[in-house]
């Protein structure tokens, strides 16, 4: 007989997402491997589209310094916590659209968003918006 009163388990609100509309939508990304030492990137990490005649098509953390002849976009937001090696690029999930809480972004050490990357992000189909902790 099956216990219908039990808690199975729980979710917990980390207040990433501000609200339903535009949706989430989620899409696999390829991040480049660390150069020194692997990182585990957050759930809300800030992803830059490499490109430029030096890029790959591959993702990092905004932030990071560019190559030369590289360019770095703001592109997407990282949607599951990701460890990242030294050994070897990693597939991961990531938010193409979305509105989020700009409290809760994350990007590379010392670096603030700026806006244009704030509006880089708008025209990839990112909304950000502040939101006050519940």
């Amino acid at each position: 007989m099956r216990k219908l009163y039990e808690s199975l388990g729980s979710a917990e609100y980390d207040n990433l997402i501000y609200d339903l509309f535009p949706p989430a939508v989620p899409f696999t990304v390829t991040i480049r491997k660390e150069a020194s030492a692997k990182a585990v990137l957050k759930r809300g990490t800030v992803l830059a589209l490499s490109g430029g005649t030096a890029g790959d098509g591959k993702m990092v953390i905004l932030g990071t310094t560019a190559a030369e002849n590289e360019t770095l976009t703001a592109n997407c937001i990282l949607a599951d916590d990701t460890e990242v090696g030294t050994d070897a690029d990693v597939v991961a999930t990531a938010y193409r659209t979305g509105h989020f809480n700009s409290e809760k972004l994350i990007a590379a050490e010392e670096h603030t968003i700026s806006a244009e990357e704030k509006e880089a992000l708008r025209n990839a189909g990112i909304l950000i918006s502040e939101a006050l902790e519940p």
